[in-house]
């Protein structure tokens, strides 16, 4: 059974901000355990599909436990690296096979839209909610909404912010862009530790969208966007 959904007054609201990896967009299967089993080959390696999963959960580990929250390519080449290293690619020449993925992860074409993602933000334009885009990673995030044609109010990325979440600076720069303070705003993402615990230290709302149903203790917890107007109390 799902945690229970905080319902907020409607009248507090004024804007929501949104992660977008596995939030709003869908990596394509370029980024996913086949597409590092055929970027593997091209360097000589033989990475094994069934060990991606637990390999990047171990990267992730890593990543959380040692950051200092300064945006830095070096950090998201050998994260990947890692994951590369954890599917059985030998540790000498995963280097040159990360460093050529995470180009990969600044191709804007290898990701979709979610099907749910613009119906919902159509739904909140609906409301009069500004919508502002927050996230980590290597893509220029203006010319990644210009290329899905995405139509949002105001986007920071840790690539032009030089701070990645949760730092607070990164969320404050955010509301700034969008004129509102934290009370005013939600945030809604799929990382508990980048998007949730991040936007709460501010004191922003936050809801966790939990596709996969890994988190179904966590509160505000939904696992399709789809759910969010009413987890916001928009509807009813």
């Amino acid at each position: 059974m799902d945690a229970p959904i905080a319902v907020y007054p409607r009248c507090v609201l004024r804007a929501v901000l949104f992660d977008v990896d596995f939030t709003l967009f869908r990596p394509g299967p370029e980024l996913g355990p086949e597409g590092y089993r055929k970027l593997g080959e091209r360097h000589g390696l033989t990475l094994a599909p069934e060990r991606y999963a637990e390999a990047r959960a171990a990267a992730i580990e890593e990543l959380q436990a040692d950051r200092d929250f300064v945006h830095d390519e070096e950090v998201w080449i050998a994260f990947t690296e890692q994951i590369v290293a954890g599917m059985g690619g030998d540790p000498s020449r995963a280097r040159a096979c990360a460093t050529d993925m995470v180009r990969e992860w600044e191709r804007h074409e290898n990701f979709t839209l979610y099907e749910d993602a613009l119906p919902v933000l159509d739904e909140l334009r609906e409301h009069d909610l500004r919508i502002g885009l927050v996230s980590n990673g290597q893509r220029d995030l203006e010319e990644f909404a210009v290329h899905h044609a995405l139509r949002v109010d105001a986007m920071v990325g840790s690539r032009a912010h030089g701070r990645t979440k949760p730092h607070p600076s990164i969320f404050t720069a955010a509301l700034q862009a969008l004129d509102v303070g934290p009370a005013e705003a939600a945030m809604v993402g799929d990382s508990y530790e980048d998007d949730i615990e991040g936007a709460r230290a501010l004191g922003m709302r936050a809801i966790l969208l939990d596709r996969d149903g890994r988190h179904p203790e966590a509160e505000d917890r939904i696992d399709t966007l789809f759910a969010l107007p009413a987890a916001l109390g928009l509807v009813g």
